[in-house]
Formats: C-alpha cells, structure tokens, sequence
C-alpha cells in the first residue's frame, strides 16, 4: 500500500481564487441584510455618522486581515489563529480559543445560520415548526456532507454559492439605486441639539452591530494548511476579499438609503426586503428572502470548510479528542473533525440554547482575535527576517492599530454589560481546568 494511504495528510488545493471566495463568502451571511437599520437608529439617523462607522468597521477587519497575511504566510499551517495564539502565547490561550470556537462560536454560529435558513426559507414555502428545524437540521448535514467528500469539491461549492449571491446583490443595489428617490424625500442628518456623548455612545453601539456584518474573514486562516503558495495567496486573498467586502457594504448602504431614506431605512429590521419591496413591489419580496437564503448557505459552508481544521490542529497537539486529528484516506479531509462540529451544531440548533450562548460569548473572539494579531510581534522576534515573504505594511502601527481596537471593543462589552460579559468570560475559564485533565490524560497514555 502506497504511503500517502497509509499516512494520509491535508492536500494543499486551494488557489488564490478559493481563498478570496471563502473570505467573502464566510463573512457575508444575513448581517447585511438587517444590520444597516440598526445602525441608523443608533447614530441617531445620521447618515455620515452611520456610513463613518461602516467604513470604520471594515477598516479595521482590513487591518486584521493585513497583519493575519503575513502570520499565513510565516506559518501557513492548518488551525491558522489557534496556531498564531499557541506559538505567541502557549498552548493554555490556544485550547481556550479552540475550546470556545468549537462549543459556542464556530458551532454557535453554524446554528444561527442554520435557523435563520428555515426562517427565510419559511416566507418562500410555508412550514410548520417541526419541519422548520428539521430543515435547520437538513441544511447542516448537507454543507457537512459536501465538506466531508473533500476540499475541493466544499471550495468549488464556495466559488459558485459566492460569486451569485454577490452578483445578487449587486444587481439588487443596481436596481434600487436606479429606481429609488430615498434622498429626495427626506432629511439625511439628525437633529441638530444631538449631544456628543450620545453620538459617541451611539457610534460604539453600532460598531458592534457592524463589526458583526464583517465577522468571518479570520477563518480563512484556519485552511492555510490547504492553500496552494501560500505565501503569496494568503496575503493578496485577505487583501482583496476585505477590500471587496468594505465597497460591497458602503455600495449596499447606500442603495438601501436611495430606496427608502434615511427615516425610513432607521425603521425597519429587514432593511433589504422592504428596500426592494418599496421600490419593486412586494412581489420581488420572495426573490430577495432568496437571495438571503443562498447568502447565508454560502456562509455555513464556508464555516464548515475552516472550522474543523482548528478541531483538527488541537487533536494533533494532543488537547482534543484525539479521533479528531484523523484524516479521510479517500477524501482527505478532516472528516471526524467536520462531523464532530457539525453535530454539535446541530443540537444547538434543535434546541435553541445557541442564543443564548453566543450573546454572552461573541465578543471573547476579538480577544483572542486580539491576541492573534500581537503574536507577528513574537514571529518577527523570533524568526529571521525573509523579503520574499510578505511583511504587513505600517508594521508595527497596523497590528498594534487593530490590537487596540479589538481589545477596546472587548473592554467596552466587559464595562457596559458586566453580567454578559462575566458568563462570557466564565465560559471561556470553564476550559481552563478540562486543558489541564487533557493533559494529565496524555500523559498516563504516553507513559
């Protein structure tokens, strides 16, 4: 028998292109397709202040993804930011990120995905709430099955869900720019007599909401270890996939503003459906629940492409189950690690605790998010220094930029809501102790 059966190992198949798509694809769910209306509620209308805070937001992802690019390309391993975490910070850090990704953030969103499918999937054909999770249900075994058969077979699957949902949505932001008279009718800034401390209070509130929308471009990071010159792709991939996702959502806003206006875009939590719905007819209401149907398809697939790699990666360094760290010997893919997320998913999902767990865990990802980006600084320390491999520009003042911004934004959650943040973090020490039976366990089986 061939060695490669016998030792199987993760394929590097994925291109510049499958790199890009996944970024996209992953971060554009249904965020915005309900965001934008909060978002003006929470700066108090203003349409400069909101579209500031947009901008603002993919910014920042933008910073991350540049200092990201160059840790993929320094150690283009499988498990991406775990890998990062564990090399700059120890192995404790890494398990807890992995431990939160795999039980609430990864898993957590999965389910979300998965129910808010069956509640669009529900405006197009009628369903009853047993059917309705069953289809929650469906639609995670149907990415986990793809997923399981390969990486290129998920990738392609990725590329297309990918291309049309964006090609929706630009043709959805030609039409309403075309056909709307939003700015016409109504006035574009708050009230004057708006006190700065609201303003900022508000903005702070928003970001949250918006940072949201671009959640995702992070865990293209955890199939480095399947990137084709990873070196050269990571880096251009995070760097056109960010880019392309700050000019999709500023483009999205405002055709959103064009179809309704500012008062009434503030007013409504289903932004993109009443846009349309204003502008079309609530004909074109079914193609736009559509629309958001293969957007949020498109992004449990590509949760499920990555995710299971960080599962994988922690199963190899000995803190996870171990069956975890087998690869496919036909398929070669993670296969274990991808069923293994997926069913947890799944139960989330079929009883609705994922809710409530990713309220009180979600921002705990910025500090580990945080904590990634800071580890460039122990790779430059301790690896020499390669002008062919690509160096993040505006270091040190790009990471530390986003490191600051991150770790603001979890200071601002743990200050202004104490409670979540305390179950949050509770949840997150929780793997403190279950590390530390995993390694004692390790230990008696080495012996």
């Amino acid at each position: 028998m061939p060695q490669a059966a016998k030792n199987p190992t993760l394929e590097r198949t994925l291109g510049l292109r499958d790199l890009i798509m996944i970024v996209i694809g992953t971060v554009i769910g249904s965020g915005i397709f309900i965001v934008p209306g909060a978002v003006l509620r929470q700066t108090n209308g203003s349409v400069t202040l909101a579209m500031l805070v947009w901008f603002a937001g993919g910014i920042l992802s933008l910073l991350g993804a540049l200092t990201y690019g160059e840790l993929c390309a320094r150690n283009p391993k499988a498990g991406g930011l775990y890998v990062f975490i564990r090399d700059g910070f120890g192995n404790l850090p890494a398990f807890l990120y992995g431990w939160t990704l795999f039980f609430v953030i990864s898993s957590g969103s999965l389910a979300t995905l998965a129910v808010a499918f069956t509640s669009y999937l529900g405006e197009i054909v009628p369903m009853s709430r047993l059917i309705a999770k069953l289809a929650a249900i469906g639609m995670i075994v149907v990415v986990t099955v793809v997923n399981v058969l390969g990486t290129r077979k998920s990738a392609k699957l990725q590329d297309w869900t990918t291309a049309i949902k964006v090609t929706a949505i630009l043709l959805m932001c030609a039409v309403l720019l075309a056909l709307g008279h939003g700015f016409t009718t109504t006035p574009a800034v708050a009230p004057a007599n708006t006190g700065v401390s609201s303003i900022l209070s508000g903005a702070g509130l928003a970001m949250i909401g918006v940072l949201w929308a671009y959640e995702g471009w992070q865990y293209s990071t955890f199939s480095a270890g399947e990137a084709i010159d990873a070196q050269r792709n990571f880096p251009k991939a995070l760097l056109i996939g960010s880019a392309t996702l700050i000019g999709i959502y500023l483009l999205a806003n405002v055709s959103y503003l064009a179809a309704l206006g500012p008062v009434k875009s503030a007013q409504t939590d289903s932004i993109a459906a009443t846009a349309v719905t204003a502008v079309v007819g609530s004909s074109a209401s079914k193609l736009v629940a559509g629309a958001i149907l293969l957007s949020i398809f498109s992004a449990a697939n590509g949760l499920t492409l990555t995710a299971p790699r960080v599962y994988y990666a922690m199963a190899k360094d000995g803190v996870f189950f171990h069956q975890l760290a087998q690869i496919h010997p036909r398929f070669t893919t993670p296969a274990v690690a991808v069923v293994a997320g997926s069913l947890w998913a799944i139960l989330l999902a079929a009883t609705g605790t994922f809710e409530q767990l990713l309220t009180y865990v979600v921002f705990t990802g910025w500090l580990f998010y945080a904590l990634g980006a800071a580890s460039i600084f122990v790779y430059r320390r301790r690896l020499q220094t390669n002008d062919s491999i690509y160096r993040v520009p505006g270091y040190p003042f790009t990471p530390l930029l986003f490191i600051i911004a991150a770790s603001a934004l979890v200071l601002n959650t743990i200050v202004n809501q104490i409670g979540r943040a305390a179950i949050g973090l509770g949840i997150v020490i929780l793997g403190v102790p279950v590390y530390f039976i995993w390694l004692r366990r390790v230990a008696k089986r080495d012996l």
